[in-house]
């Protein structure tokens, strides 16, 4: 399937993620990965009728190779080392570290941004389903997925429109459900999946959170 953009994208996810919680979708918390992942988590939980939220985790960079993840941290510090590339590559210690504090800062940086004031979601107890716009390695979705775990949520699902097969599985290995639309073995990267893959601002991300916090309030949520 080829999404037209990450409304369709999430539009169709949301219905595949609404048949797999059933009744307990509507008490789910959806948190969506900035900056696209929070475009397709806004129509999952618009088909649930759920709360959304964000997740930000960051990957770490390979050294002289940006583009390559040797690696995640998630904002409550939950590190995920692929220890194959860092192993292959001989990352020093002294550099991951480096690398573990610079993401925790811009973790820091985007939630200031996107939340300011307002408290991170209660997730301890809850069914989260933690939402991308696509995964290509998995390794910032592990790190959301422990994060998200070590805070005490009771059932942590992974809902992404288009993956490659391996990253399915690592995922799988977490323990975590995982829905996924498609799983491509030809899997190039996440844009070639979709028609318009548009850069997402932060404005439009801050813009989606606000409208859900809004109706939340105006239920009696706190």
């Amino acid at each position: 399937m080829l999404f037209r953009d990450r409304r369709h994208a999430g539009a169709v996810l949301g219905d595949l993620v609404r048949r797999h919680l059933s009744a307990d979708g509507a008490t789910a918390l959806v948190l969506g990965i900035p900056r696209g992942g929070v475009v397709v988590a806004s129509e999952v939980a618009r088909a649930l009728g759920a709360e959304l939220d964000l997740a930000v985790p960051r990957k770490l960079r390979a050294p002289y190779n940006p583009e390559l993840a040797i690696g995640a941290v998630a904002e409550d510090g939950s590190v995920y080392v692929d220890e194959r590339v860092t192993t292959s590559l001989r990352v020093p210690q002294e550099y991951l570290q480096q690398e573990v504090a610079y993401q925790l800062e811009e973790i820091r940086r985007r939630l200031q941004a996107y939340r300011q004031d307002r408290p991170a979601p209660e997730v301890s107890g809850r069914s989260v389903v933690l939402v991308d716009d696509g995964i290509a390695t998995g390794s910032t979705m592990v790190a959301a997925v422990r994060s998200v775990r070590r805070r005490g949520a009771a059932r942590v699902v992974v809902a992404v429109p288009v993956a490659p097969p391996e990253a399915v599985r690592r995922l799988r290995a977490e323990g975590c459900e995982v829905l996924c639309v498609r799983e491509e073995p030809l899997f190039v990267a996440v844009g070639q999946f979709y028609e318009d893959f548009t850069q997402v601002s932060d404005e439009e991300v801050q813009a989606l959170l606000q409208e859900f916090w809004r109706k939340k309030e105006a239920s009696g949520g706190p």
